[in-house]
């Protein structure tokens, strides 16, 4: 279509009718009448050849086209409204970076990671959220725990997670040196990960590791690492996690991994921008910058993992 007869008042039309799911109320927050609404609406489907909603006798549906089209409408209309902000921002006015990240990743990393970010670039004002945020929270990129997947989304891994056993070091004082009976004999705390089963990772670790006889079918279940690497600092059970998030509690001693045993299943941190965010030098560079900060420290040289200290003294 050529972009100067783009039906722009047809669009925001049809953009406020999905939004509502009501053509009266939308009508009202356009403060047009209906029956021009309606126009806008019909001679847009008109255009297209296709049908945007289903409408029934006190509801309407968006139709598969509708879905489609209304994606690309939101997208575009965002980027007009940022622009035009930008546009009218005074001199010096700072700019906003809205940024997504999982519990654990925004209570261990955050601090250092943002602290240098605002170093760098001082005239950036940060927004973090969390997914507790709610479905509807805004975002300009997000870090994803999640496998390798196919999406519409620039993505780029962070780090690769492979979980090993932490625990407190009073419970290797006297425990097993055989791994299979020190899981035997400790509690054990699971991470729930969505959508799949609460002993998931327990149940991996075993099975990879060559592990037999041991029940994984029992102990506690958090939602997040940190509640869960929380617990264990307590001096309750064995955890598995990957000890790039918890460096600072088993450089200080406060946890340990009595075992030279880790998993891999594909899990990792993995940063999502939407494929139009790209276009914003904002966005874009905070995306340089944070793969190159991982590229450097996600998983140090010279971290210790796979300390061996039951029975002994710490080796590397």
């Amino acid at each position: 279509m050529d972009r100067r007869r783009l039906p722009l008042n047809a669009l925001r039309a049809f953009e406020a009718v999905a939004h509502y799911n009501s053509f009266t109320d939308a009508a009202n927050a356009l403060n047009i009448s209906q029956s021009a609404l309606s126009r806008h609406v019909i001679g847009l489907e008109e255009t297209l050849g296709h049908k945007l909603f289903e409408r029934g006798h006190k509801s309407i549906a968006l139709t598969v086209e509708g879905r489609a089209l209304l994606s690309g409408v939101v997208k575009g209309f965002d980027r007009i409204e940022q622009a035009l902000r930008e546009v009218g921002q005074s001199d010096g006015q700072k700019r906003k970076l809205r940024i997504n990240l999982p519990p654990s990743f925004a209570m261990k990393l955050t601090v250092p990671l943002l602290t240098d970010f605002r170093r760098s670039f001082p005239e950036v004002l940060l927004e973090v959220s969390t997914p507790y945020g709610g479905p509807n929270s805004e975002f300009d990129l997000a870090v994803v725990y999640t496998r390798p997947t196919v999406d519409e989304w620039i993505t780029d891994l962070l780090w690769e997670e492979r979980p090993t056993i932490l625990c407190h070091p009073d419970l290797t004082r006297n425990g097993s040196a055989d791994i299979a009976a020190f899981i035997a004999e400790n509690e054990i705390v699971h991470i729930k990960i969505v959508d799949l089963d609460p002993h998931h990772m327990w149940q991996r670790f075993v099975l990879q590791n060559g592990i037999t006889d041991v029940s994984t079918d029992r102990g506690v279940t958090f939602d997040s690492a940190s509640l869960a690497v929380q617990y264990v600092l307590s001096g309750h059970g064995l955890v598995l996690v990957d000890p790039v998030l918890f460096r600072e509690e088993l450089e200080s001693g406060r946890l340990v991994t009595p075992f030279d045993a880790d998993y891999y299943e594909g899990f990792g941190y993995y940063l999502k921008i939407d494929a139009d965010g790209l276009a914003d030098p904002l966005i874009a560079g905070f995306r340089s910058w944070l793969i190159s900060r991982f590229r450097n420290n996600g998983r140090p040289d010279g971290h210790r993992r796979g300390l061996r200290v039951i029975g002994g003294t710490d080796s590397a």
